[in-house]
């Protein structure tokens, strides 16, 4: 059987990085994409041969289908996305917000993944054999926002509606789309979360990690599923972390 195919955005660091070894230790050849071509780079000599680093600007409507015309053009298929590219904008009352703070939220972590899924619905429907998977980054923040949030926020609770609306489009097509969403996975974007984090009551407190790897074992798992099933919505968090309860 022919090696699948997987592609993963933000692959430089973090997530993406944990996720793209992950999926690599477990047999699929990987597309990076990321807009860091030395960080893509690097992550592809940990994989060896079976890696392809795209540098990509996933707001970029062109440099989107170029990514997924080099992915197909280097491995002839697409079976797994992994939309993991976002950004925190800066924290900030709402009322203090910019609207530039506004759009470069919007544009990373919403219309990003929307390209995306777009160019991987459209190879995944045309390839044969049909289908494939796409599993989106969340995030816990679409239900239980940090003070100072609300673009990050937001975006993430309107990801959760494309996460839907494309698992529903892709019944027909053997496309099957989930979403992950994470809470407290220490990466270098969340290395503030252990030294104090504003809270709801408005004090400053530490507040537990979780390994990036556990992560990427649950992206593994939710890749390695048959089309026939699905997992809609995984959640993953640090256990000691306050989101459930009253903290």
């Amino acid at each position: 059987m022919a090696r699948r195919v997987a592609m993963v955005t933000g692959a430089g660091s973090g997530i993406g990085r944990a996720v793209a070894l992950g999926l690599a230790a477990a047999g699929f050849a990987i597309v990076l994409a990321g807009r860091r071509r030395d960080a893509l780079e690097a992550v592809a000599a940990e994989i060896g041969a079976a890696a392809l680093p795209v540098p990509t600007n996933v707001t970029d409507e062109a440099e989107v289908e170029a990514l997924f015309a080099a992915a197909v053009a280097q491995f002839g298929r697409l079976d797994v996305l992994f939309n993991n590219a976002g950004i925190f904008p800066r924290s900030a009352p709402i009322d203090a917000l910019t609207l530039e703070d506004w759009d470069a939220s919007l544009a990373v972590n919403l219309t990003g993944v929307f390209l995306c899924t777009r160019a991987a619905f459209r190879q995944m429907k045309a390839q044969d054999p049909r289908g494939g998977r796409i599993i989106n980054n969340g995030s816990i923040s679409a239900q239980v926002p940090r003070p100072h949030s609300a673009p990050y926020a937001a975006t993430k609770h309107a990801l959760t509606g494309l996460t839907k609306a494309t698992a529903l489009d892709g019944r027909a097509h053997d496309i099957a789309c989930g979403q992950i969403d994470i809470g407290n996975a220490a990466t270098e974007m969340t290395q503030d979360f252990a030294k104090g984090m504003l809270q709801a009551d408005g004090s400053f407190r530490p507040e537990p990690m979780m390994e990036a790897r556990h992560v990427a074992e649950a992206v593994v798992y939710m890749a390695g599923l048959p089309l026939s099933a699905n997992v809609p919505f995984l959640t993953i968090a640090a256990t000691r972390m306050p989101f459930l309860g009253r903290g």
